[in-house]
This record gives structure tokens, C-alpha cells and sequence, in this order.
């Protein structure tokens, strides 16, 4: 077999200095007869090497193949020695020889050791196999391409038009050719950078040549990736070229360890909605593999609806799937896109409680290391199954499937997908001292920290971050949609709808318990923070919500805030921006507007920011009313619990002519007026506007 070394005779090995030890005749075997000298010397005249009878070698024997184990034990010749054979037995003369011919000569006799004929040996072996290289289909033509792909692939040495015409070497070489450099380590890499280098025209052709080889080619260990390059770089009908191939044979291709990861790339990212349920539709069975629908046909992935239209096929669909998954799982290939979706319209499909049910939760509790629910969770399907089965499943099971996300929480929480996997467990797990310890723990504090600083910095990442502040605000906010993306709020209401018959814990009660439990960590961190908070407009946002919310002493993370308009000079950039003036003026306002009911939801109890606000403010009063913070100045007023009204009106009259002329730099009370929408809409600072039409009522 190709690439295999050379083994010297088990007699010979490292006896050079030593004599080599009777051998024990009652085990060794029959041998033949030993044939002499002569004949040996003209039997092995010519190297042993023989040519390797495979297209693609490895290693470094450069395409020969050695003889093989057991040729060389029947081999009869022992250089340099004799055998005598009587009854089956060797003769002790056999080991004194053998003895004899391991013991170096002396230098006496002039036969020490001449390392240039070592070297001679080499470069002759080495002559040989390169003949033999030479001598297989299409050398030439893959040494030429070799000699260019070794030029192109250096992208920023070499120069556009240099390039332009090294490709048309290459094209003019391999066109015709591409199926024998295709499947080769080394020549394969050369289509590979043609793919990337040619134009559309010329990727056609080479996946007009491959038409018919593309199941082989997934199945190959290196030209699984000429496919992925023929898609990335490709347009509609190569795909269309490409994916049609794979039909019929998704079952066996998921189980081949080279073909799984190929078929699952093109899969998630290259195969249109069409593509993907012809494809998923195969792990339903045999049946859907053979019988495939029409072109023009829309196929149905969607399990449910097809166990309603063909209700007598349920059982053999259902075994079907759940065998192709079990298997995979077994085998521990579990992070394909692919089987989680095929793993999502399983579960859907069984009767909640029911023995397919039950059997389906063990297989996802069976792997004690959790790589299953820890790959589940990072795909859109693969989440999604889990938080069914954290609302349906039972207290035990929860704290099961829980357990297993112990030191992934932060990588859950950053994550598209896995954050929902968080929502759900925020949602129907009843023992909040459990959540809290598993969850919240992960975000606040961790073993690698040292400081109250480094908590702080790694809290500030989740604060800002698209996807990891909603596990966090999720608690506080009273309108999740300002927060969640619509795919987010479908999948809470589908375990709402579940929690109520598996839950037995008032879902209002739940919520209080966690915030009353993550408020006094987030209170300290707004306290000691909120200057770097509120130059972030997600961290406006996140002041507003926590300290309307949370529970506790919030006096001190308040005025904080507070603190911050209070300045010598004029007022930072960062107050100015429309995400912390919104921030400022709900807190002034001391609760969230109902637009139900037209008013505002006090927090509970009173924050009294309005005249904390006030205080801090002094001689900016003036400066706040014709800037952009003038709606600051409108939630003062219109404060349930601000104390300074009256003064604060007095103070309006005062500067009334100031704030006129603000206006009036903007466009005016009546100038510059403009229609939408059938209502006269004035120009100008609307929130300067707002101040004076108070103090005129």
C-alpha cells in the first residue's frame, strides 16, 4: 500500500553491538527451505520498491508502496547470513551467523562506515521514486499547474494583470482535466484557486465537468471542499447544478464522515427553501427519498403536515426519523443544522407526556459530557427545542437540562439563538433560587475575575451588546417588544401557552422573585458606572429600565445619574443626545406612560428624581429650556411628585423672551409652518415651544 515504509528483518534491528539471542526452537514455526546464495543474489538483483497501483498518494514515499509484512517474513532471503532448516527446527548455527554478520568490522580490515554512500543510496531512491511519479497519468500537466497555483495563491504579491494571465495558463491546463486533478490533495488545491480566480464563465465550465460527480466528490476528503468553493463563488445554476445531485442519497451521506459536513454547509447556507425541504424530507424515510415530487411541485417539509394528510404513515415515519438521529447522536456528529431542525419536527410531533415523548428527553439527558444541548442551543431550531422541553418537561427534568449550560451562560447569553434558551428558563423554571444561582451568577461574577472593576467591564459588554442585554433587561422591561425581536416574542407566547399547565408558580410572583434577586448587583454597577452608561444609547436605555424596576435602595445609583448635569462649564455632548434625554426625562416623570390609559405608570416606590434633578441642574435651568434637552425641562413639569413647580414656572416667565427668541431661530411659532398629513405641523424647538405654551395655560 502506498506510503507504507520499508521494515527491516526483526533479526537485524539494533544488533549492531550485540549478539543476537538464542531463539527458543519449541516456538517457532515450519519454515521452508533456504535457497542458497547464489540463486538469492540473483533473485533480489533489482530494488524491492514496487509502484503503488492507487491515483493519490501521502506521506513522504512520494507514490511507492514497501512490501508488506507478510511478503517479507515469506521473503527467503536473510543477506549476509545462512538458515538451516531440519524438522522445522533453526539451528543454533543460524543465531552464532546472525550473530557474526550484527557485529561491525573493525577498521582493520577497511569497512568503516562512509556516510557518502548513504547519501548516494538516497539520492538514487529518491531518482527512482521521482521516475515513478513522472511515469503516472497527467504528471506533467499537474507539475506545470503546481508551479502556477504556487504563484497565484500569494494574493498580495502578485499583480492584477500578472494574475489575469497566470489564471489562463492554469485554465488552459486543467480544461478537460478537472475530474483527474480533482481528487488529489495537492492538484485539487489548484482548482480550488482557479474557482477563486476565474471568472463566472470559466466556473461554469469547471462545474459543467464535474456534472454527475458530486455525491463522489462530498464523499472525498479533499474535494468535499471544491464543492464549497463552486457555491461560494458560484451563481444560481451551479447550485441548482450542484444540490439536485444529493437527492436520494441524504440518509447515507449523513452518516459518511466526510460527506455529513458538506451536505449540512450547503444545507444552512446555499440550498433555497425548496432545496432544503426536498433535502429534510428524506430522514422521513425511504419512501421520500425514492418518490420525489415534480419540479414544478412545492415539496412539504413540515412533518405535521404530512402526518395530518397521511395519518396510516405515522409509525414508520416516526421510527424512520427518530433511528437517523439516534444514530447520529451516538455517533456524537450532533452539531449539524440539519439534524436539529430534523430533531425539532420529531418533538413536535410526539404527544406531550407520551412514551416518544419521554424517550426523546432521555436521548437529549443521555449525554453526560452535554455537547447535545450545548450545540442545540446555538441554532434556530436547536433552541427552540430546548425551550420546549424546559416548559414541558418536569421540575427534576429542568434542573437537569439547566445543569447542563453550567459555564456556557455567557456564551448562551451573546449568542442569536441561545439567549432564548435563558428567556425560557426565566419563564418556566418555579425554583428562581436555582435560576438565579445558575444563570445570574454567570453574569455577575466569575472565578477568573479579581476586582469589582473586571465585573463590572465584562457587565458592561453585556449591557451593550444587541443580543446579550436582553437576558438581562428581559426582567425589567414592562413592554418586551421594545427590547425583542419578533422571533424572540413568538416563541415566549408558544411556552406561555405550555407553562400553564406545567408550572405551578404565578408567573408575576416568578418575575418579582428574580429581579428582587439580580437588582442589588445592577444598582451598584449603574451607581459606580453611570457616566460610561449614558454615553451609550443602549445604556440609556438600560439606566431608565433598571432603576424604574428594580428593587431596593436606589438613591444612591440615582444620584449618580443626577449628578451628572451637574457641570461647571457647558453641559457634555452626551447629555445632548436623544437616547439620554429620553433616559432623564422618564426618570423626571417617575414612571413609564401608559398609552392605554393615557397616563403614567408611577414606579413603586416614588424614585422623587424630578427634584433631585432639579437641585443638580441650578444655572443650567436656562440653558436646558432653549437646548436640546427642553423636554427634560417638560417632565419636571409635568411630574407627579416634583416640588419646584411653582418656582420652575416663575422661572419660564422670566427668561420668556429668551426662549421666544430660540424659537424664532429655529423657524418660529407661526413662520416656516408646514402640513402633514392634513394637521399644521410648526417648525422650530418643539420642546421650547412646549415651556412656553405651559406658562401661557
Amino acid at each position: 500500500m502506498a506510503g507504507i515504509k520499508r521494515k527491516e528483518h526483526p533479526h537485524i534491528i539494533g544488533r549492531t553491538h550485540e549478539t543476537v539471542k538464542k531463539v527458543k526452537t519449541e516456538s517457532r514455526k515450519k519454515v521452508r527451505p533456504i535457497t542458497p546464495p547464489s540463486d538469492l543474489e540473483a533473485q533480489t538483483d533489482s530494488d524491492p520498491i514496487v509502484e503503488s497501483d492507487t491515483t493519490e498518494h501521502s506521506g513522504d514515499d512520494n507514490g511507492v508502496s514497501w512490501p508488506s509484512d507478510d511478503e517479507e517474513e515469506d521473503s527467503p532471503e536473510i543477506r549476509n547470513g545462512t538458515k538451516s532448516s531440519v524438522n522445522g527446527v533453526e539451528s543454533s548455527n543460524h543465531s552464532k551467523s546472525l550473530g557474526k554478520v550484527a557485529e561491525p568490522k573493525s577498521e582493520s580490515n577497511g569497512a568503516s562506515h562512509n556516510p557518502t554512500a548513504s547519501k548516494e543510496a538516497h539520492a538514487k531512491q529518491k531518482a527512482v521514486a521521482q521516475e515513478r511519479k513522472a511515469a503516472k497519468p497527467n504528471a506533467d500537466s499537474i507539475a506545470r499547474a503546481k508551479k502556477l497555483w504556487e504563484r497565484l495563491r500569494i494574493q498580495s504579491k502578485v499583480p492584477l494583470e500578472e494574475r489575469k494571465q497566470l489564471i489562463v495558463e492554469l485554465f488552459d491546463i486543467i480544461t478537460g482535466r478537472v475530474k483527474d486533478f480533482v481528487l488529489k490533495h495537492d492538484s485539487g488545491r489548484v482548482i480550488q484557486t482557479a474557482l477563486k480566480y476565474g471568472n463566472l464563465d470559466q466556473r461554469k465550465m469547471i462545474a459543467r465537468e464535474l456534472k454527475g460527480e458530486y455525491r463522489g466528490l462530498a464523499e472525498s476528503r479533499y474535494a468535499k471542499f471544491m464543492i464549497g468553493k463552486l457555491l461560494v463563488h458560484g451563481d444560481d445554476e451551479i447550485r441548482d447544478l450542484v444540490i439536485p445531485e444529493f437527492y436520494g442519497h441524504v440518509r447515507r451521506m449523513m452518516k459518511h464522515p466526510e460527506a455529513a459536513w458538506i451536505l449540512d454547509d450547503v444545507y444552512r447556507g446555499a440550498a433555497t427553501a425548496k432545496q432544503k425541504a426536498t433535502l429534510l424530507r428524506e430522514w422521513y424515510g425511504a419512501e421520500f427519498a425514492i418518490f420525489r415530487p415534480e419540479k414544478d411541485y412545492k415539496p412539504q417539509s413540515d412533518l405535521k403536515v404530512l402526518l395530518t394528510e397521511n395519518p396510516e404513515k405515522r409509525a414508520p415515519i416516526m421510527r424512520s426519523l427518530f433511528e437517523l438521529i439516534n444514530q447520529l447522536v451516538q455517533k456524537k456528529t450532533i452539531a449539524f443544522s440539519m439534524l436539529h431542525d430534523a430533531m425539532l419536527q420529531y418533538y413536535l410531533n410526539v404527544v406531550p407526556g407520551s412514551e416518544e415523548a419521554t424517550e426523546f428527553v432521555e436521548l437529549l439527558k443521555g449525554d453526560e459530557e452535554g455537547d447535545l444541548l450545548k450545540n442545540l442551543a446555538f441554532t434556530k431550531s436547536g433552541s427552540r427545542l430546548v425551550s420546549l422541553a424546559l416548559a414541558y418537561s418536569s421540575a427534576k427534568d429542568r434542573k437537569l437540562l439547566l445543569k447542563t449550560y453550567k459555564n456556557t451562560i455567557e456564551t448562551l447569553a451573546f449568542d442569536a439563538n441561545g439567549h432564548q434558551v435563558l428567556l425560557a428558563a426565566y419563564d418556566v423554571i418555579d425554583d428562581t433560587v436555582l435560576t438565579a444561582k445558575s444563570i445570574f451568577s454567570e453574569f455577575l461574577t466569575k472565578e477568573s475575575k479579581q476586582s469589582e472593576s473586571e465585573e463590572h467591564a465584562d457587565l458592561y459588554a453585556y449591557v451593550t451588546s444587541l443580543n446579550a442585554r436582553i437576558p438581562i433587561l428581559y426582567l425589567f422591561v414592562s413592554k418586551p417588544s421594545s427590547i425583542l425581536p419578533a422571533e424572540d416574542i413568538a416563541l415566549l407566547k408558544e411556552i406561555h401557552n405550555i407553562r400553564s399547565t406545567t408550572s405551578k408558580k404565578d408567573p408575576d410572583i416568578r418575575r418579582k422573585e428574580l429581579v428582587k434577586a439580580l437588582s442589588p448587583s445592577l444598582l451598584s454597577y449603574i451607581a459606580n458606572n453611570a457616566e460610561v452608561l449614558v454615553q451609550n444609547s443602549f445604556g440609556c436605555q438600560f439606566v431608565s429600565e433598571v432603576l424604574l424596576s428594580a428593587e431596593g435602595d436606589k438613591s444612591e445609583a440615582l444620584n449618580a445619574v443626577a449628578s451628572l448635569t451637574e457641570s461647571s462649564g457647558e453641559t457634555p455632548e452626551y447629555l445632548q443626545a436623544p437616547a439620554a434625554s429620553r433616559m432623564l426625562k422618564s426618570l423626571a416623570l417617575g414612571g413609564r406612560f401608559n398609552p392605554k390609559t393615557k397616563a403614567v405608570d408611577l414606579a413603586n416606590p416614588p424614585l422623587k428624581f424630578s427634584d433631585m434633578l432639579y437641585d443638580k441642574l441650578g444655572s443650567h435651568l436656562v440653558a436646558w429650556m432653549t437646548g436640546a434637552n427642553a423636554f427634560v425641562i417638560v417632565g419636571l413639569l409635568e411630574s407627579m411628585d416634583f416640588s419646584h413647580e411653582a418656582e420652575l414656572k416663575a422661572l419660564i416667565r422670566k427668561h420668556r423672551k429668551e426662549l421666544q427668541k430660540a424659537v424664532e431661530e429655529t423657524g418660529g411659532l407661526a413662520k416656516n409652518a408646514r402640513v402633514k398629513e392634513g394637521k399644521t405641523v410648526e417648525a422650530g424647538k418643539k420642546g421650547t415651544r412646549l415651556l412656553l405654551k405651559t406658562v401661557d395655560q
